[in-house]
């Protein structure tokens, strides 16, 4: 069966699984299994086995397979194990039929194989188990950051430390090592010893290294800046590598990470489209830029991004969040229901939390929203878990929670004047807070001018105090220097509140000039014409009117999809 086993080999190399599992049901059931000579033979096979079954996505029976090769390789005399001819290859790949002639049995990389199949199929222990046995010194790269992972996960992060050290100086570029050691609070300086120590592969001219050290210490420097929550300092360094980068996609995707969670929506959007137009199937983040779409009720390119997904990858967490976020307006329990899978399909998906937990608070069941915002942050803590959180305790009268959660927010973002507005939206719950709210609010505002949630939020306050001339003076200085639908929308509220119809109308019309899509301005337009006609904008509609416009609107679903 040698000639058998060569083309297995070739089968995995060619990623033809199929046909190598097909094969290996032969080769693993061989007759003279019994014979010395052949043990070595079996052991072989069944790890050949194992990697066409992994590369087909069956975890369980290749785990099965790579334990039986274990299992067996003990049977091998000693005599023979430096003779015997087993593959040594990664996960799904196998080594070339003639260097697999010459290697022994390599348990470490068979339990390698196992704890990878375990972590597929999320059973992080039994991974983590698997890795433990393999002595340190026998680890290689990807072990120590299969490792890393795995400690990480199971919360030890000194040990994963470690683990992600080690995986930089091997090789100073394994970027999931330098997020996840800037998460866990490196420094720059000690990332640049990492650096130093780090082999000067192909023995490249000092000018060379010195290049590449310099833009690595400067993304380097960027991933710590997002990590301590310093965000505007880590997008000037990403634009700067903008500059000696230009099109990186990766850099253009990061970018517009940090600007969705600091809430700078639209040039959020306008970096996703960049990346987009440079490689049109790129997934990475796409869900956020779904999420974004949706918020600005832009249907038209959310319904084209979500089939451009579905063409690429039906199977991704991304894909799934979008599709979340699609259905969100029209039925939100289905919306959940894609939310849910995006985190069957991985279940460190910190988007796939955020969404379950914001349609959690619209299906009005705050308790499991706080569920779902507290399992994002023990993924990483960012600004839309602890606002989430806030909103979710808040919903549940349980203020002293919502406080301390944005207290704790305010300390992690010092910086921030998006949490220092989440510790205004708590005080401002109750009338003995809004004094409290206000100097939050106006902290904000001076901590970053442009910040209009923060004015939004004052004008609520305005409003609720009875100082309706003063939320339309703080809205119309905002409005001078930043046109922007939301500025509109609130200055049409306010207006419409105190029955001057004509300026509501005038600025819900403005609000459609700059986003035709926005449904709140359409709402509150369509209520304003009914008061202007004296009608009653909350007297219940015709049921059978109801009932069309429910088929109407299920047909643009069909549509859209």
């Amino acid at each position: 069966m040698e000639a058998a086993r060569d083309s297995m080999a070739a089968l995995l190399d060619a990623g033809i699984f199929d046909s190598a599992q097909t094969l290996g049901c032969f080769l693993v059931s061989s007759g003279g299994a019994s014979n010395e000579a052949s043990i070595p033979m079996k052991a072989e096979s069944l790890v050949l086995h194992g990697d066409a079954l992994y590369g087909g996505k069956e975890f369980r029976r290749a785990l099965n397979a790579y334990k039986q090769a274990v299992q067996c390789s003990k049977s091998i005399p000693r005599q023979a194990t430096s003779t015997a001819r087993i593959s040594v290859s990664t996960t799904g790949r196998s080594p070339s039929p003639s260097s697999s002639n010459v290697m022994p049995f390599n348990e470490n990389e068979v339990k390698s194989k196992i704890a990878i199949c375990h972590s597929a199929l999320h059973e992080y222990r039994e991974a983590l188990q698997e890795m433990e046995g393999i002595p340190s010194k026998m680890r290689n790269l990807k072990m120590n950051l299969m490792l890393g992972k795995l400690y990480r996960i199971s919360r030890n992060n000194r040990v994963a430390a470690i683990c992600y050290k080690e995986c930089l100086r091997q090789c100073p570029y394994v970027f999931e090592a330098i997020a996840a050691l800037a998460e866990m609070g490196l420094s720059s300086k000690e990332f640049s010893l990492l650096f130093a120590q780090a082999p000067n592969r192909g023995g490249k001219s000092p000018g060379d290294f010195l290049d590449a050290q310099r833009w690595w210490n400067r993304y380097v420097e960027a991933q710590c800046c997002i990590a301590s929550h310093d965000y505007k300092g880590g997008l000037d360094i990403y634009l700067e590598l903008m500059q000696r980068f230009p099109n990186n996609v990766h850099i253009l995707l990061e970018i517009a990470k940090v600007e969705t969670i600091i809430g700078k929506n639209e040039e959020a959007i306008m970096n996703f489209e960049k990346a987009r137009l440079i490689d049109p199937n790129i997934m990475t983040y796409m869900d956020e830029y779904a999420i974004l779409l949706k918020l600005k009720s832009d249907y038209t390119k959310l319904n084209k991004l979500v089939h451009d997904m579905l063409h690429i990858d039906p199977a991704r967490p991304e894909t799934c969040i979008a599709l979340a976020a699609f259905w969100e307006r029209k039925d939100e329990r289905k919306a959940l229901t894609y939310a849910e899978k995006s985190l069957r399909v991985d279940d460190r998906h910190i988007t796939g939390y955020i969404m379950k937990g914001n349609l959690h608070l619209s299906l009005n069941r705050p308790d499991l929203a706080v569920t779902d915002f507290r399992g994002a942050q023990e993924l990483r803590a960012d600004l839309r878990s602890y606002q989430g959180l806030v909103r979710a305790y808040l919903a549940l009268s349980k203020c002293k929670d919502a406080l301390f959660t944005a207290r704790e927010a305010m300390k992690v973002m010092h910086q921030s004047a998006k949490a220092l507005k989440l510790v205004g939206d708590v005080h401002a719950i109750s009338s003995s807070g809004r004094e409290k709210a206000r100097k939050f609010y106006e902290s904000a505002i001076r901590l970053e001018p442009g910040f209009l949630g923060a004015a939004l939020a004052l004008a609520d306050l305005h409003v609720a105090e009875g100082r309706n001339k003063e939320a339309v003076l703080l809205l119309e200085r905002y409005l001078r220097q930043w046109a922007d639908d939301s500025l509109h929308i609130k200055l049409a509220q306010v207006f419409a509140a105190t029955s001057l119809l004509s300026d509501a109308l005038s600025h819900y019309q403005s609000a459609l000039r700059i986003n035709p899509h926005n449904e709140a301005a359409k709402k509150g337009l369509e209520r304003l014409e009914k008061q202007m006609k004296g009608v009653d904008p909350d007297a219940p509609e015709d049921e059978d009117e109801n009932e069309a416009d429910d088929v109407d609107g299920d047909q643009d679903d069909a549509e859209l999809l």
